[in-house]
């Protein structure tokens, strides 16, 4: 893998501030193909309630997304294979393993693929998450735990928490605050950050990334990634600028080994995200950290000594 490429491909003349080489651990790709195979509640969600524009979001080619990241100074993103509630139930949606394993085949030192984790699938959803990660090379799971309305410490996930330690991958779960995506199916906040402290009590060597910062409980999540080894902060889908002084504190201190750059594009733009972390003057060694560092670390991505 070829993990400086994107400074080498940024077009003549480009400011070398923006070559930052940051590895964004949450991407949600906009493609024709999937932004018309998604539920018509996903076309507005993002306008109306995140508020990007209507352009940025109804449909963005996997080039298109690449020229932004080049412009951003982002050398890889990990792009989720969703999975948006159980099949069958109002507003759900699960996007094909093998569209992401696609986008990743094209342009394979760009993009990593994270499988998306349905508790309810048991033993067959089990068997995918194997199959994305042994035959088309996922680097990791994802999951969402208000879309099943199950807290991350049920039952339901442990079958697959036990799968990611034998193979070897992190998971990466939303923590915090969850919104209303689809107004005919207002799911409850289940995530928690204290919940957590279950998971890795009983799977100690799984590595565990609670996206979404954990806000309003972010203090909450601060304390399982300070308690915990494996346990891990994903800086997504909130701005930098309204990022809360704690979690800062922590960024620049004795938490940054622990937090992992993402946007959770399309929900933050990457260029005005790390423009903002450029605006807060994190220490030269935690924003090294935060933007590339520590997702090589925990993702087992380090290149090899040669």
């Amino acid at each position: 893998m070829d993990f400086a490429g994107v400074a080498r491909r940024l077009p003549p003349g480009s400011s070398s501030k923006l070559v930052r080489n940051a590895i964004d651990i949450v991407v949600n790709p906009l493609t024709p193909r999937i932004v018309a195979a998604r539920p018509a509640w996903t076309r507005e969600f993002h306008t109306w309630k995140i508020g990007r524009a209507a352009e940025d979001v109804q449909s963005v080619t996997l080039e298109a997304m690449l020229a932004q990241m080049d412009a951003a100074g982002i050398e890889r993103a990990f792009l989720v294979a969703c999975k948006l509630g159980q099949e069958g139930t109002p507003g759900a949606w699960h996007m094909p393993y093998e569209w992401i394993a696609e986008a990743v085949a094209q342009h394979p030192d760009r993009f990593s693929g994270l499988a998306g984790i349905d508790p309810t699938e048991g033993m067959r959803g089990l068997r995918n998450l194997e199959r994305a990660v042994k035959e088309l090379g996922f680097i990791g799971a994802h999951t969402y735990p208000h879309w099943f309305e199950l807290p991350p410490n049920d039952r339901r996930y442990y079958p697959f928490y036990a799968k990611c330690c034998e193979l070897g991958v992190p998971i990466q779960m939303q923590v915090g605050q969850s919104l209303v995506y689809y107004d005919k199916r207002p799911l409850r906040s289940t995530g928690r950050p204290i919940c957590l402290d279950d998971i890795a009590c009983d799977f100690p060597e799984l590595k565990l990334i609670g996206i979404h910062i954990g806000i309003p409980w972010h203090d909450e999540m601060i304390a399982m990634a300070w308690k915990h080894e494996n346990v891990f902060i994903g800086c997504d889908a909130h701005s930098p600028k309204y990022w809360p002084e704690s979690f800062r504190h922590y960024i620049n201190t004795y938490g940054r080994r622990k937090v992992l750059f993402g946007t959770d594009y399309p929900v933050l733009a990457f260029k005005r995200t790390l423009d903002e972390i450029d605006a807060l003057e994190l220490n030269p060694e935690a924003k090294q950290l935060l933007l590339r560092d520590n997702a090589l670390r925990v993702y087992g991505l380090m290149p090899k000594p040669k």
